[in-house]
């Protein structure tokens, strides 16, 4: 019998995609399951680019929220951060596409960054902070290897699993919106159009035009919508900031144009620079308040948004399990652990892998493709930011709105599953916090069935989760019982 005659086993990981696995693949076809989960390479590598293209921002994002002092009076340097925030993406990436073999990219998580950044780096060096980093990684590599996060995970039920979803779809639509300055913080409201009551400039228009274009092609099952729908934008950007139509000052992060070369070295003169010790003067009880404040930020966004990008991708079978997911949580907790070291702060998995997913992504190869991209911008970081940033939050809010549609799942006549699953959505970008929502509807849900004198259906994984969100929301006036500062 031939090597060709034999139908290819379908594994865990290929359950339910209920498509037949044809004969005769390629190696890269059969390393990354495509067929089984019914994608195709050239889906892949758009998947791939387009993620990269929605959260390309975070090479300058990051260093931006890096850029502060820390308690010596000591920063960063600019060009160190943005090479270690290339690097720091792209390893934990590739890492995910070729050993996670899932749809999901990691970068910098900016609820760790800014913690750091706030917390951390005004009480102790650098360093040290980055030192953090490692260690919150640690513990969460920890969690995976015995079980526990995954127990978790799957101990959720699977109506909050969906309100989860949508949840994260509002709040990167949000993030969309306002990064795009369509919606803005206003004086007499929390926000409001534009920056008074009304559009204003040119790239804001731009990203207007951009959410229609998408919409439209999507509306139309155009392939690529997304995709083409950012090159589009930032064409039409350049031949407007080039014409002298836009004045540069009205982009939010500078004009797309190369500035000077496109091409330039790595500076990697942060790698390896982490302390452990040293904490004297902030505390044992300081340190491991902020060390559960990193792991809870690291543990439940990533959870969230790996929850909601596999459902998103049809990875999750009937009560939102997700195959492999032991590998994407360990590879995640890894990150954390990867970025102190890079020193680009704990590396999380983005929200923004939903727009790939949206293109048809479903396997590893995606994040494979997303991630050479990433090492690219080592020496192509000038090209990157070409890019403008109201032109890729379109992306965000189409994925918003596409997350969304998970409400069709929720059994909207039980309130003892719609208040739960409302609070879990609503507080997500009302927050502007993933754990937030997670929390809440964690909360809410025990608190249900107590009152129900359901107790018994709740599981010792949901008590559990249920005390620590209670500590996590309690944490200002503990911190301030016990005397910390």
């Amino acid at each position: 019998m031939t090597q060709q005659s034999v139908e290819p086993r379908t594994t865990a990981e290929d359950a339910g995609s209920g498509s037949r696995v044809p004969a005769g693949r390629s190696w890269l076809d059969r390393y990354f399951h495509i067929s089984e989960r019914g994608s195709s390479v050239a889906r892949e590598v758009r998947g791939g680019v387009t993620t990269f293209m929605a959260m390309a921002y975070i090479l300058l994002l990051n260093p931006l929220i890096l850029s502060g002092k820390d308690a010596a009076g000591d920063t960063l340097g600019q060009k160190a951060l943005i090479t270690a925030t290339a690097f720091a993406a792209a390893f934990t990436t590739l890492l995910m596409g070729f050993a996670g073999k899932v749809p999901l990219v990691l970068a910098a998580g900016l609820s760790v960054s800014g913690v750091i950044s706030s917390q951390v780096a005004p009480a102790m060096t650098w360093p040290q902070a980055m030192g953090m980093c490692v260690m919150y990684g640690a513990v969460i590599m920890l969690l995976v290897v015995t079980g526990l996060r995954e127990m978790i995970m799957n101990a959720i039920p699977l109506a909050l699993k969906h309100g989860i979803t949508m949840g994260i779809g509002l709040f990167i639509a949000l993030i969309g919106l306002y990064k795009s300055g369509f919606v803005q913080q206003g004086k007499a409201t929390p926000l409001t159009l534009g920056p008074a009551g009304q559009l204003v400039g040119w790239p804001v228009l731009l990203f207007a035009g951009t959410l229609l274009l998408i919409f439209m092609l999507q509306a139309r099952g155009t392939p690529g919508a997304i995709l083409i729908g950012i090159i589009s934008g930032t064409v039409v950007a350049v031949i407007l900031n080039a014409a002298g139509v836009i004045d540069p000052k009205q982009w939010s992060h500078g004009a797309p144009e190369l500035h000077g070369s496109a091409v330039s070295m790595p500076d990697f003169s942060l790698f390896g620079h982490v302390e452990f010790g040293g904490w004297g003067h902030v505390g044992a009880m300081t340190v491991t308040m902020i060390v559960f404040t990193l792991v809870l930020a690291g543990f439940f966004d990533a959870m969230a948004t790996i929850i909601g990008v596999g459902t998103e991708a049809g990875l999750a079978d009937d009560k939102g399990r997700m195959p492999g997911l032991s590998k994407a949580l360990f590879i995640d907790g890894a990150g954390g652990a990867i970025g102190g070291l890079s020193g680009a702060s704990g590396q999380t998995v983005f929200v923004e892998s939903a727009t790939g997913v949206g293109e048809g992504a479903r396997t590893g190869l995606s994040s494979a493709v997303s991630g050479l991209f990433f090492a690219a911008c080592l020496f192509f970081t000038p090209v990157t930011a070409i890019v403008p940033q109201e032109v890729a939050s379109a992306a965000l809010v189409v994925i918003g709105a596409m997350m969304m549609m998970n409400a069709r799942h929720v059994d909207w006549s039980d309130r003892a599953t719609a208040i739960p699953v409302f609070l879990t959505v609503v507080l997500m970008p009302f927050t502007y916090q993933i754990t937030v929502g997670v929390g809440a509807g964690v909360i809410s849900w025990v608190a249900i069935k107590i009152a129900q004198g359901k107790a018994r259906e709740i599981g010792v994984l949901m008590w559990g989760m249920t005390v620590i969100f209670l500590v996590y929301f309690c944490l200002h006036p503990i911190e301030a019982w016990l005397g910390v500062h």
